[in-house]
């Protein structure tokens, strides 16, 4: 069975939340099965290889895939030839604009799934149900589509090689460690706490015992730089190996007591952790994009403060929480 994936999203965290997806899938229909088609960069191919989850990426020379309405009138069937696949049993759109699922529909296919207007373009007409805030919809609602039962699946953080436990260990050998994330990779939306805040709560920390551990690119050295010049004992593991890429993050997590971060790629890499969380949001919808886990506390200033402003989010509240 040929399963083609459509995701339009280009952040490394909407990727990520598809994982548990992709690998309920592969457990059902063969992980040599599912082709991915991405509008933007391919993650699962870059930086996200080594975690390992080994999507066939479908081959194509088209920037942006279905956002504009020229790629309706181009050739589709070429690319399917160019692929060695003449028909997919299974296209899943996991995203709900009209233009780009109408392209999408295109490829030929025996079965489409999408939300695209309530389920409207989906191949057999059922009662769906609403992905939108819980992505293991999306297999419930196939499981209505192809009349058959798929087992829910979670991602396996053992499918990381064991390099970069080894080395998580080495870098964090202790206890009492606290993660955060301050760092936003979508630079159009102020989702950012400020440094003074993230300095605060992490000077706090410590005259509770707990040493504050910084997830920040090498890169970043401004501001690297200006954390060692006001917290003494703060932590920068990624520093200390020549190790690097978000499969890292994951691992270094694993020796967390807990993560304090903003809405970000990051958060998501630490989530895979399943290490308890504390969340701050602003702008984003944190019913959407919060980690699935076992234990995580939300922070949101449109439900706290009535504001779209995290800066409203009080270092208080966040102390509140770590206790």
């Amino acid at each position: 069975m040929k399963i083609l994936i459509y995701n339009s999203g280009g952040g490394l965290g909407d990727s990520i939340q598809l994982f548990d997806t992709i690998i309920t899938l592969r457990e059902k229909f063969g992980k040599n099965n599912i082709y991915y088609l991405s509008a933007h960069q391919n993650h699962f191919n870059n930086a996200l290889k080594n975690y390992n989850i080994n999507l066939n990426a479908l081959k194509h020379d088209i920037l942006y895939f279905g956002f504009r309405w020229w790629h309706l009138f181009c050739s589709i069937k070429k690319i399917q030839k160019n692929n060695l696949i003449d028909e997919f049993d299974l296209i899943i759109d996991l995203q709900s604009k009209f233009r780009n699922t109408i392209i999408l529909k295109k490829f030929l296919h025996k079965n489409f799934y999408s939300s695209t207007f309530n389920f409207k373009f989906c191949t057999t007409k059922n009662d769906y149900v609403s992905s939108k805030y819980e992505l293991k919809n999306i297999i419930f609602n196939l499981e209505k589509l192809l009349d058959t039962q798929i087992p829910q699946k979670k991602y396996n953080i053992n499918f990381i090689n064991k390099e970069y436990f080894d080395t998580a260990k080495k870098l964090l050998p202790e206890n009492n460690y606290v993660g955060f994330s301050m760092t936003q990779g979508n630079k159009y939306r102020k989702k950012s706490w400020s440094l003074d805040k993230f300095i605060n709560l992490a000077k706090e920390i410590t005259t509770r015992n707990k040493k504050p551990v910084f997830f920040i690119e090498k890169e970043n050295t401004e501001l690297i730089d200006e954390i060692k010049k006001k917290i003494s004992n703060a932590l920068f593991p990624e520093l200390e190996t020549s190790l690097f890429g978000p499969p890292l993050i994951t691992a270094l997590s694993t020796r967390l007591e807990k993560a304090v971060s903003i809405d970000n790629g990051i958060m998501h890499m630490i989530g895979l952790a399943n290490i308890p969380m504390i969340v701050l949001f602003g702008p984003t919808n944190s019913e959407k994009f919060a980690p699935k886990i076992d234990k995580i506390d939300i922070l949101d200033s449109k439900l706290i403060y009535n504001s779209n402003d995290i800066l409203k989010i009080k270092v208080q509240d966040v102390l509140i929480l770590l206790k």
